[in-house]
């Protein structure tokens, strides 16, 4: 009988749950603990908290020579580097010049930082800098002090990757569930389609929609999780790569789509470009969809999106 196996796993900094659905306990264990294993291949390979990955290295060398990188780190840039075009760089990996040093977001933080500051990192965020060699297989950021990272997509490729090797092990359906960004495939032991709920921002336990899904990845980005009040307004953890500062009016913005790194790189930008323009984008895309809610809690979503 096909029951359903769930383990809930820390991985990339984030709370993780892998769900198979398997007649055998003991097999579908396993297959978890590939998928867990092939997260933690994917997180040594991108995370900037160690000197040795190959993110570190690129960063380390910015503005002075182009670091070979695997084939893998390269194509995920390269991919990076066209949502980049498509969003008109509202998503940017080099971001990771500001992110750290000016925004912290703990509760001590009690004023904005110095816009003139901002204005000076803001000159090393240009993905145009980010220059590819494919040939050589090789990296070069342009400017010294640029920085990359994967924040914005590397916790929805992870779950891509741990889908497509589950699906190779013959897992016939299953959830990768990764702090919220998920992506399923088949369906629950009972034949029944999976069902997400879309968090409500004010009361992100409980859900304000559900969707039926299956095949379909599923990424949301909140101001409701991680944020500032200062002098009695809400800045959210999502910054505008193109001013530098975080981004206020939208409160959560949930993006669908068949792959879960699509999807995780998408959510950002469409909760930063403005509503309108957000969802004129996203109309424009195949098999994109989104729903945005702003501070007024007033939803808006893309023209396929059915909610219940």
């Amino acid at each position: 009988m096909l029951r359903e196996f769930r383990k809930p796993q820390r991985l990339m900094g984030n709370a993780f749950e892998i769900t198979v659905v398997d007649e055998n306990e003991k097999s579908a264990y396993l297959h978890i603990d590939a998928a867990v294993a092939e997260i933690q291949r994917i997180e040594k390979l991108l995370t900037t908290f160690s000197e040795n990955s190959q993110t570190s290295l690129i960063n380390h060398h910015a503005g002075i020579r182009p670091v070979k990188v695997d084939r893998e780190v390269f194509d995920l840039i390269e991919r990076s580097l066209r949502i980049s075009r498509i969003t008109d760089g509202y998503f940017d990996i080099s971001y990771g010049g500001i992110d750290k040093s000016f925004w912290n977001f703990d509760r001590d933080m009690k004023q904005l930082p110095d816009p003139k500051l901002i204005k000076d990192h803001l000159k090393l965020v240009n993905y145009e800098n980010i220059l590819l060699n494919s040939e050589d297989q090789t990296v070069f950021l342009k400017e010294k002090g640029m920085r990359i990272g994967f924040g914005g997509v590397g916790k929805g490729y992870a779950a891509e990757m741990a889908k497509r090797l589950l699906q190779k092990r013959g897992m016939p359906s299953g959830i990768v569930n990764a702090s919220g960004d998920l992506t399923t495939w088949g369906t629950q032991s009972n034949g029944k389609p999976w069902t997400v709920g879309i968090a409500d921002p004010d009361h992100a336990k409980q859900p304000f929609s559900y969707m039926n899904i299956t095949d379909m990845a599923v990424a949301t980005s909140g101001n409701y999780e991680k944020f500032v009040i200062i002098d009695g307004k809400k800045y959210s953890h999502t910054i505008n790569p193109k001013t530098g500062m975080p981004v206020s009016g939208v409160k959560s913005v949930t993006v669908f789509c068949p792959n879960a790194e699509i999807a995780d790189a998408m959510a950002t930008p469409v909760g930063i470009m403005g509503i309108n323009t957000a969802l004129d984008l996203v109309n424009q895309i195949h098999q994109l969809e989104c729903i945005i809610i702003d501070d007024d809690n007033t939803v808006y979503s893309s023209q396929n999106i059915n909610l219940q």
